[in-house]
């Protein structure tokens, strides 16, 4: 480090599941505990100490305790807390919360106010005193002391009687709890996407908004909570409930106590605070409608979203973006959107990187006139490219990130983003430290770079003012709306009056929104592509599920996110099929995959960034062919996205429907058969619409496969074969060869879908048509 010899911060950076150095642990302790105490020293210091007293400083007589830290080194719990796995930026990754230049020491128990601060010693004799820092502890009560408001409101009898408590400092309310009554065989259902598993009940969790580089599953975490879930009984009965708040919560779901689902909100830290909760009865369908009414819904999108989606964050020039386009037209292999991520310099992501312009020292928006193209550059003729994809039926999308890079965070970068930064900061435009500075992200993914307050109209407006030339002059049709968790920090400072603890969550909403109202504005539909988000995000276009490995964990786990997402109203929802990140997955996985998707709302393949090494790590289908050295990998690829382009029509169809029932059109079997205990056993089956049953292999090696079918009688819709399913349901077991994935429709639409499918089992290759 640099600067003062020692830097202790209570709150650390605030990553919200591993702790920094420098950091007090924990920040907010129960009366009578003890908390480890934290700095970062600089590599000169060779002991520190540390002054305790059991009082505000300098108001009792008593000499304060001396503590000595000890050297200190970030925990392998702190490591485990970031581990990505590999990939270009788990290195990053792991690397964010620093590993050698720690000191500690455990304080005695925690009983009443209490300040201490740090001395440093360097091996010259050099020594420097931190200023003071206090500690409250807090008590839980139900019952909270004279000076301090709170209010309940909202639960009815759902509310354990006698369950609200708060948790209290001698100066404000930190948090509420209370519990909702649970039965036997209830399951729960939501908490926004949720990638371990579809019912919740045993488990804990909370929700904040997080980017977890790869297994979430594994770890829980989520870039799209959302304090909102469906609780369905063993009778079919269900109900659900919504903390009105932005703010972190927690809940145990039954995991301490089976008859008691517990909630825990942050609130506000002040004298008067109070938790807002609805809870609304009816069936799924009725309890999501409910808190759509709340949170907002999605709205019809054009038919071509439901299209192909192809990307590879190497794809980083036109001659590349146009050979794979190619090769999609040569192979016969229907694409329909192509997300270009590497456009940009990656600095400001405005502007097309080797683009030649002269700068603008006030940060005022650019025309595409404004710059010349070298012939020998990575984009010679955008606009060209551009028209020449559309006129090929392809629509574009561009890569973004809410973040601008600043000298602090990267030596070399151009006069321009400098002077972005600048204007941004004397325009009152970037999101704020609590004693007014400017916010510089904390997060591991383009660490200290400024970032936009887009909780206001006048910064939404100014940031997406820079891009206007992509929509309006480039005539782009979309943004990936990439990246949204880079808020840390509880007292930072948004300009609609918001703290970071009641702002955080909030701010992939106003991101996405931004981008949506650019594109309205040009006339065009609202195509946003994110994959953070919080209650309120349903009205703000597509989301996928973030960074993954090629595995069968991994694919698991994303069909999981889906279905917990459409739970919480998000309607146009996919994921990389296959994962993104890693070697190229095998073709088993690959085509399993790629089957499952398309029959999800957005189907989409997509590949990280790896230097161009090879071997490569596209995830395109011929790529992967060469790789695997399997020639099925086309033909079946192909045989697949010929079945997507034939359903567009019927999931644009589907589509209208959910916006205006609230139905969800990727839909657990829940909702439509709450009472029957089957849909439990089968949590990776959905329905498509109205009338699609999909069950996709999800293991290696399979030679068939169950599904589950509810009542009713359901047509096999590669054989159209009819199996008739009494009051429990039936599982039919099929074989799966890898160019069939498990799909059933309701008989009664059989007629009107039946040509689909038929185009699908005859398509050719075009070499041979």
């Amino acid at each position: 480090m640099t600067g003062p010899l020692l830097r202790h911060r209570p709150h650390g950076i605030e990553h919200p599941y591993a702790t920094s150095l420098d950091q007090r642990v924990p920040v907010l302790p129960l009366a009578g505990m003890a908390v480890l105490l934290g700095v970062e020293a600089d590599a000169s210091v060779v002991a520190v100490s540390c002054e305790w007293v059991p009082a505000p400083a300098g108001t009792d007589p008593s000499p304060p305790l001396a503590l000595d830290l000890a050297p200190r080194s970030a925990s392998a719990a702190d490591a485990a807390a970031l581990a990505g796995g590999e990939g270009h930026l788990a290195a990053a990754q792991a690397a964010s919360l620093g590993g050698e230049g720690g000191w500690a020491v455990t304080s005695p128990p925690v009983d009443g106010v209490v300040a201490y601060r740090f001395t440093a010693r360097t091996q010259d004799g050099r020594e420097e005193t931190t200023p003071w820092f206090e500690v409250r502890p807090a008590r839980w009560v139900a019952r909270v002391p004279d000076g301090l408001t709170v209010a309940f409101s909202g639960g009815g009898d759902r509310v354990v009687p006698g369950s609200v408590e708060w948790l209290v400092t001698d100066r404000g309310v930190e948090r509420a709890r209370f519990a909702l009554a649970l039965a036997p065989g209830d399951h729960v259902v939501g908490f926004g996407e949720r990638y371990d598993h579809l019912d919740q009940a045993g488990r804990r969790l909370d929700a904040v908004v997080f980017e977890q580089y790869k297994s979430q599953g594994t770890h829980g975490r989520t870039y799209l909570p959302m304090p909102f879930a469906h609780v369905v009984a063993s009778d079919g009965s269900s109900w659900g409930f919504h903390v009105r708040t932005s703010r972190r919560t927690w809940y145990d779901v039954g995991a301490t106590d089976p008859t008691r689902l517990v909630v825990e909100v942050a609130v506000g830290g002040s004298a008067a605070e109070r938790v807002e909760l609805d809870l609304h009865e009816g069936s799924p369908t009725e309890v999501l409608r409910r808190f759509l009414d709340v949170v907002g819904r999605a709205e019809e999108l054009p038919a071509w979203v439901f299209r192909l989606w192809a990307s590879g964050n190497e794809w980083n020039t036109q001659e590349l973006v146009t050979t794979r386009m190619d090769s999609h037209r040569d192979l016969g292999i229907p694409v329909g959107v192509v997300v270009i991520e590497a456009w940009s310099d990656e600095e400001g992501i405005m502007l097309l990187r080797d683009a030649r312009y002269r700068p603008r020292p006030d940060g005022s928006p650019f025309v595409l006139d404004d710059f010349e193209f070298p012939a020998d550059g990575a984009w010679p003729d955008p606009r060209g490219m551009v028209d020449d994809l559309h006129a090929r039926g392809i629509k574009v999308v561009l890569w973004q990130i809410p973040l601008l890079k600043t000298a602090a965070s990267e030596d070399g970068l151009h006069e321009q983003v400098l002077a972005e930064g600048v204007a941004m900061v004397a325009g009152d435009h970037a999101v704020r430290e609590a004693d007014g500075t400017p916010y510089l992200n904390r997060g591991w993914w383009f660490p200290k770079s400024l970032m936009p307050d887009l909780s206001v109209q006048r910064t939404r407006d100014w940031w997406t003012a820079k891009r206007d030339y992509l929509v309006r002059d480039l005539d782009i049709d979309g943004f990936k709306t990439d990246g949204g968790e880079h808020a840390w920090g509880h007292d930072l400072r948004y300009a609609d009056g918001r703290r970071g603890d009641e702002g955080n969550n909030l701010f992939p909403v106003h991101y996405a929104r931004a981008f949506g109202d650019l594109l309205r504005k040009h006339g065009k539909a609202p195509v946003t592509f994110s994959r953070s988000g919080f209650a309120g995000s349903q009205p703000h276009g597509l989301f996928w599920a973030g960074d993954e490995d090629s595995t069968w964990e991994a694919f698991r786990s994303s069909v999981t996110a889906g279905l917990t997402a459409a739970s919480c109203g998000i309607v146009y929802w996919g994921w990389d099929l296959a994962g993104f990140s890693g070697p190229v997955p095998d073709a088993e996985l690959y085509l399993r995959a790629a089957g499952a998707s398309a029959f999800m709302p957005v189907m989409q393949y997509h590949s990280e960034f790896n230097h161009h090494q090879r071997p490569l790590r596209d995830r395109t289908p011929w790529y992967v062919a060469e790789v695997t050295g399997d020639d099925r990998v086309v033909p079946v690829f192909r045989r697949f996205a010929v079945l997507r382009e034939a359903l567009v029509e019927h999931l644009a169809a589907e589509a209208a429907v959910t916006v205006a029932t609230d139905r969800p059109l990727m839909r657990p079997l829940f909702f439509d058969h709450p009472s029957l205990p089957a849909v439990w056993e089968h949590p990776r089956q959905w329905m498509l619409g109205a009338d699609l049953l999909v069950s996709p292999v999800l293991e290696p090696g399979a030679e068939a496969w169950p599904t589950w079918l509810p009542p009713g009688t359901w047509v096999d819709v590669w054989t159209g074969a009819a199996h008739e399913a009494g009051a429990d349901g039936l599982v039919a077991t099929r074989p799966v060869p890898l160019d069939e994935v498990p799909v059933w429709c309701r008989v009664e639409a059989w007629p009107g879908l039946s040509a689909v499918f038929a185009a699908a089992r005859d398509v050719t290759d075009p070499d041979e048509g």
